[in-house]
């Protein structure tokens, strides 16, 4: 079974849950992940700034970041990810796309991570970004 499910915790910016929910089970199907229950949160600078210094000492804004829930003996992937609208829109205009754009490539990163990919290297980011643009693509 996958369960996705969406909420906005940005103080003014809201998604709208059926196309993040789409894309979402679109990469778990696509990965051949069929349990799954995965959270989608979307916040703003501060709430990612706070993440942030809690869980990875770092003191700055970032623009997702995932957190795998599932126990190692577990077959499914159970986790969340954390996607910054704030840090999304500077990205979407340095980059040339469009928010919508730029908040599903950082979605699918994040569930990407979830489901054991890292971006560690340059190889390793070079095979993430040819899967996101590939569930760009296919979204």
């Amino acid at each position: 079974m996958r369960i996705v499910r969406i909420f906005n915790a940005h103080p003014k910016h809201r998604r709208r849950h059926n196309e993040t929910i789409h894309l979402v089970r679109s990469v778990l199907q696509g990965e051949k992940h069929s349990d799954a229950e995965i959270n989608v949160i979307f916040n703003d600078d501060r709430q990612m700034m706070k993440l942030n210094a809690t869980f990875l000492e770092h003191r700055y804004p970032t623009d997702v970041i995932s957190f795998c829930l599932t126990d190692s003996n577990a077959s499914g992937v159970t986790g969340e990810v954390y996607v910054n609208i704030d840090q999304a829109k500077r990205q979407a205009a340095e980059y040339n796309v469009t928010l919508s754009n730029e908040l599903a490539r950082l979605t699918i990163h994040g569930v990407l991570h979830l489901l054991g990919y890292d971006d560690g290297s340059q190889r390793d980011r070079a095979v993430m970004k040819s899967m996101e643009n590939r569930y760009l693509k296919s979204f």
